[in-house]
């Protein structure tokens, strides 16, 4: 018999798969079986799905406004050797000798 892996939210050992996820019923997460990691690694994706890891270069998907400045991040740009953090922003590189911290929705992988 194969063991159910604990909830990545809340720990809890109380789950049950619904044929397509495991499901926690302590926090109601729901997640598939592909994003159980062990040794509880957060698992990072681009817009299309892919794996996004440390050095890893990505490209803009759209347009973004900097909050607090009049700059314009323009879809297509490509930020090289990214930094993965734990945070509500996944990814910090440098664009054009700047910093910024940027969600992992908004990027492909390159």
């Amino acid at each position: 018999m194969e063991q159910m892996p604990n909830c990545p939210k809340c720990h809890s050992e109380y789950v049950y798969h619904d044929s397509i996820n495991f499901v926690c019923p302590d926090c109601s997460h729901e997640w598939s079986g592909n994003d159980v990691v062990e040794n509880d690694e957060k698992v990072v994706k681009d817009s299309n799905g892919n794996i996004l890891q440390d050095g890893d270069a990505v490209i803009l998907i759209k347009d973004l406004k900097v909050k607090g400045s009049s700059i314009v991040l323009k879809k297509g740009t490509k930020a090289k050797n990214i930094r993965l953090v734990d945070a509500d922003h996944d990814v910090d590189c440098k664009i054009d000798g700047q910093s910024f911290s940027l969600k992992s929705e908004f990027l492909k992988k390159a």
